[in-house]
């Protein structure tokens, strides 16, 4: 097994060993199967303490899952679901969420990776008229696809935008953490107090081992999810190694500290690669994800060093993404690389 870190995806970072003491907690003696057993109420428990006692949270083990049942609970096949452009569940779930949901996705662009109320609305056409998919959920991606981070006022504003427009607020919150951490707030903030209404919430990039959840903040739209969790094949019989997963990163505040670690990270490398001559950064780094402009005869040789992502290859940009272990020796690593392929020139 190679040991080495790289920074191409915070999945590709191990289990975090808090996980598996709880894994281990988790394993011990029969219970119920199917989510009725103390573990997953301890579950629910803490996401009701973190999000507001009107939380519920079920149990899913991918996040493509989570997405696509989230949306699926919200929005009919003759309706619409906008998002930006490049937005993950647009470009890298296979098609999932239209063809499990029967709804048609429609992308905006931005440039930031964040979408706002004027451009939502300057995509909203033929509402009423049967010709046309109906605009039902806004979906935004927090932190975004290229790390930015929507602001409280920022969701708040897209939540009353669709709410006065019959229509949902869905966030793709696979990285969460990374920006309730990088704002200093916490969970509730981004999401109960802001008006969205189902959250995809992501642990399996943030230190858990395939374990996701969809909250639904309105109980009245989430009434019939467990019905849709079965038919989409999300149900875990031994549910509570799922729940136990989930339940200890929200205990004592594990999910911040992953996700601290791996901003830090982050903010360390991107700022020790800006001042390098060849590299710009493609974005602000707010989050865990450096995303940077390289000379293109420099990505291969550092990929064989430390293997990442290239984002854009028109443009030449790769994206560096830090995790809960990453180590300043690492980011250090590949900083000195950057430096020596610059110094080659």
């Amino acid at each position: 097994m190679n040991s080495t870190r790289h920074f191409a995806s915070d999945n590709n970072a191990p289990v975090h060993p808090a996980i598996f003491d709880a894994l281990a907690a988790a394993n011990v003696g029969h219970v119920r199967a199917y989510g009725d057993d103390p573990v997953t109420h301890a579950m629910e428990a803490g996401f009701r303490e973190h999000f507001g006692p009107l939380a519920r949270a079920h149990c899913v083990f991918g996040g493509t899952g989570a997405n696509v049942l989230g949306l699926q609970a919200l929005a009919r096949p003759h309706e619409a679901v906008m998002c930006a452009e490049g937005a993950h569940i647009d470009v890298d779930e296979c098609g999932a969420p239209e063809h499990y949901t029967g709804c048609k996705l429609i992308s905006i662009a931005t440039n930031d990776g964040k979408i706002t109320p004027e451009l939502v609305a300057s995509h909203i056409h033929g509402v009423g008229d049967q010709h046309h998919v109906q605009p039902r959920v806004v979906s935004i991606t927090q932190s975004s696809e290229v790390g930015s981070v929507y602001e409280p006022r920022e969701i708040r504003s897209l939540a009353e935008f669709a709410h006065a427009r019959s229509m949902y607020l869905h966030m793709d919150g696979a990285r969460i953490a990374n920006a309730a951490a990088a704002l200093d707030v916490p969970l509730r903030a981004i999401t109960t107090d802001v008006g969205v209404d189902v959250l995809s919430f992501g642990g399996t990039k943030n230190g858990l081992m395939g374990a996701e959840a969809v909250v639904f903040f309105n109980p009245a739209i989430g009434n019939e999810f467990k019905f849709l969790r079965k038919q989409g094949m999300q149900l875990a019989s031994k549910m509570r190694f799922v729940a136990a997963q989930l339940a200890r990163v929200l205990e004592g505040d594990l999910w911040k500290a992953n996700a601290s670690r791996a901003n830090a990270m982050a903010r360390r490398l991107g700022d020790g690669v800006s001042t390098i001559d060849g590299v710009k950064l493609a974005y602000p780094v707010c989050a865990n994800g450096v995303f940077a402009i390289l000379p293109k005869e420099w990505i291969a040789p550092l990929q064989e060093r430390s293997f990442f992502y290239v984002w854009d290859e028109q443009r030449s940009v790769v994206r560096w993404m830090c995790s809960f272990d990453t180590t300043s020796d690492d980011v250090d690593g590949l900083i000195a690389a950057c430096k020596s392929m610059s110094q080659r020139k």
